[in-house]
């Protein structure tokens, strides 16, 4: 029988269908009318009770017949992964000692770079206690992620060994040829983090050890992850780099829970957030883990390219498309709509040597690209199909410049094509810094409320190590090392901190970064705000947590009074009074209450009540966000704080796949509700006249988390049809839409 990893297998093939980014509201769905059987098998993990593993193990294997125990995990996540029939994962989770069980998920490599800008080039002045310079000398960071090339002469002196989880054995070698789509992406993180030659990284004499969790064409699954965690920390290193991540916004998904343990454990784990913004509650696992340090994208020093009309006093910012050349176009060309960029709507048109205005929506970005290249066009602009701007990617790199626009420049600019007869669009360019990347996930994470990321670091046009030489990359992939690289710098200069004390330093020194409308971004945008190592390094108060929640409330609850326990830490060599001032603007039906002063004598800590009292029929409903201020060090410390009234308008459903099955004519799918769904399923409609034309499944009353499952019969012939994902919890409903191929049938 064939496992569920031969699914994944045809999805690190590319062979899996892509989905078009658009999302409509849509009326409500017909009656429901099932189609379909369950999956045959699939792979989970399993968690056990504490001291009861083995018990576990022997009872699975004795009661479910067909099913084997893959890998066991016994040094932070306490379980294992095994294969089964689907039928039987419900017999699992009811066994006596079983916690949980998750099916296994699917991670993507992401991708980004900048060193001097965060402070890392000003510390090298500085010593350690036994006199050295600060470069990450002596520390152990973990590169889990795609292998790295140790031949590169930028790592070599660096790379002190590691482990392939992919092929089992100690190479841990980024992808060949010969192996399948090759990859580069480790090279290029590790390079962020400690190069140490003709590019120089945050940490350029730290120890780098590569775990290849990520295989040919850079994805792997949830159990190579933890096993690469697992390995790491036994390994022990100092500090974890997983520049990966999946979309399922949760808390509790193992590899969120496996970097907790490993952080328990005295190990630094640093993770990105996700290249799924802009919206809210697109942080993914693991950056969804509440002790780890999850890192967002900003922008260091560069050239952002805005497009204007001659003429015309109006510049329309422009945000480059994953996967794309980089835009940089500098003298004025011709630009004609072509609607959605199907083949079929250059029919007639000319589009040779121009710039092409695309909507976004009907198919994949990486189609509307490949058609305009072959139609001749020089470069792709592709505006939103509802309100504001968006981030996108190709799922391979495509040789031509794009990027995206909001829906309103998208239009501004096809009312200027109706008004001039050779229309022409001209780039400028504007050096800017400190900006969030659009494509960086913004938090909270559900069900906990949490603040996510914790910070953001440079992401955009990241220049690193890649096999055979250097590229520039975008992404928090490569947000994510440069933290993992200053605190490999923390790391060197305090030895006995803990890895709470090193999140604290790096968030408490980070700045507050603000947006174009000088306003500042929210706590669930940008965390603490910007990496600063220098600053980091120089602190001599430490405020942990260094974001704090209050969780929801609702307009029926009365008043009520929630306290959250600070530590206040004395750093410096002399006694520090320290006060704790609550936000400046205050809202109605909100009283906060702290203690007048807090006096430390050097090296001593304290821990801290802050209370808030809330009469909730007052607060207005939404997320409330501020920052309280720590004063009596060198330096303020602002520590941002979020509440929600009422429940969340979180998204009901995220996360939806859908491949090929394990045999002829079947296909697979899944999708994650991160609050459970009273109705989910999965809608077809005909793409270009959005008629209703069967479903592919429902279900009823699913509880919080994956849902998967695989399709035996679909009652419609071959072709391409968009599939609707809808989800319906606390009378909200959300959709995601997507693009399905349905393949003529095999014998």
């Amino acid at each position: 029988m064939k496992k569920r990893c031969v699914w994944l297998l045809l999805i690190l093939c590319g062979l899996m269908p892509v989905q078009a980014e658009a999302q409509v509201l849509y009326p409500n769905l017909p009656a429901q009318t099932s189609v379909g059987e369950p999956a045959e098998e699939t792979i989970v993990i399993v968690a056990a009770e504490d001291g009861t593993l083995d018990q576990v193990k022997a009872e699975v294997s004795a009661q479910i017949p067909g099913s084997s125990i893959r890998k066991t995990f016994s040094t932070l996540y306490h379980g294992f992964s095994m294969s089964l029939p689907s039928t039987e994962v419900d017999r699992v989770k009811s066994l006596r000692h079983v916690e949980r069980v998750d099916e296994i998920a699917t991670y993507h490599a992401a991708l980004e770079e900048s060193v001097p800008f965060i402070g890392a080039g000003s510390v090298r002045g500085m010593l350690d206690a036994d006199g050295h310079r600060l470069t990450g000398e002596g520390v152990k960071v973990a590169v889990i992620d795609t292998g790295i090339d140790y031949t590169h002469p930028d790592l070599m002196r660096n790379f002190k060994g590691g482990y392939d989880l992919i092929d089992s054995d100690d190479d841990p070698m980024e992808t060949l040829v010969s192996q399948g789509p090759p990859t580069l992406h480790g090279t290029h993180v590790a390079g962020i983090i400690g190069a140490n030659g003709r590019v120089q990284g945050v940490a350029p004499e730290a120890e780098i050890y590569a775990y290849r969790a990520l295989g040919p064409g850079g994805q792997g699954t949830t159990e190579q992850v933890i096993e690469a965690i697992e390995k790491a920390v036994s390994d022990g290193v100092d500090v974890l780099n997983l520049s990966l991540g999946n979309t399922v916004n949760g808390p509790d998904w193992p590899t969120s829970l496996a970097l907790d343990k490993a952080v328990e454990e005295g190990v630094v784990a640093v993770t990105s957030s996700g290249n799924s913004g802009p919206a809210m509650w697109t942080v993914g696992s693991p950056g969804t883990a509440e002790k780890a340090i999850s890192v967002g994208a900003s922008a260091p020093p560069m050239q952002t390219p805005y497009i204007t009309i001659p003429g015309k006093n109006k510049e329309l910012p422009l945000h480059a498309l994953k996967g794309t050349d980089r835009w940089t176009l500098r003298r004025d060309f011709q630009y004609i709509n072509v609607a959605f960029g199907l083949k079929d709507d250059y029919s007639g048109l000319d589009a040779n040597g121009k710039i092409v205005l695309v909507k976004r929506g009907r198919i994949s970005f990486e189609e509307k690209i490949k058609a305009a290249k072959e139609a001749g066009a020089i470069g792709v602009l592709i505006y939103n199909n509802t309100s504001g701007s968006f981030a996108g990617g190709t799922e391979s790199p495509q040789q031509i410049p794009a990027g995206t626009l909001s829906q309103e420049d998208g239009e501004w600019l096809m009312e200027e094509l109706d008004s001039n007869r050779t229309p022409i669009i001209r780039t400028v360019y504007r050096k800017e810094e400190d900006f969030l990347a659009p494509f960086s996930s913004r938090g909270p994470v559900t069900f906990s409320w949490e603040v996510k990321p914790d910070l953001v670091a440079p992401g955009m046009s990241i220049d690193s190590t890649v096999p055979g030489g250097y590229t520039g990359l975008d992404g928090t992939s490569m947000s994510a090392p440069h933290v993992a690289g200053a605190a490999a710098l923390l790391v060197q200069a305090h030895p006995d901190w803990t890895p709470e004390q090193i999140k604290a330093a790096l968030m408490n020194s980070a700045k507050s970064l603000m947006n174009k409308e000088n306003e500042r971004y929210a706590p669930h945008e940008q965390g603490a705000g910007r990496l600063q190592v220098d600053k980091a390094l120089a602190l001599d108060t430490l405020v942990y947590p260094a974001a704090i929640t209050f969780g929801k409330y609702s307009k029926t609850d009365i008043r009520e009074k929630r306290s959250v326990t600070i530590t206040v830490e004395n750093q410096s060599d002399q006694t520090n009074t320290y006060h704790i001032d609550p936000p400046f603007v205050l809202l109605d039906g909100m009283e906060w209450q702290a203690p007048p002063a807090v006096t430390l004598k050097p090296k001593e800590k304290e821990e801290v009540t802050l209370s808030l009292d809330l009469m909730p029929s007052i607060l207005g409903e939404g997320i409330h966000y501020d920052q309280i201020r720590v004063t009596g060090g060198k330096e303020d410390i602002f520590v941002p704080y979020i509440l929600f009234m009422e429940e969340p308008d979180y998204p009901r459903v995220m996360a939806f796949q859908f491949a090929h099955g394990d045999k002829p004519n079947t296909y697979r799918y899944e999708y994650y509700l991160p609050g459970g769904a009273e109705e989910s399923g999965i809608a077809l409609y005909d793409p270009d006249t959005f008629q209703f034309l069967s479903y592919l499944e429902t279900r009823d009353h699913s509880d919080r988390g994956m849902v998967q499952g695989e399709v035996t019969q679909v009652s419609l012939p071959p072709g391409t049809y968009k599939a609707l994902v809808y989800a319906k919890q606390e009378g909200q409903q959300d959709i995601i839409e997507s693009m399905i191929q349905i393949e003529e049938e095999k014998e």
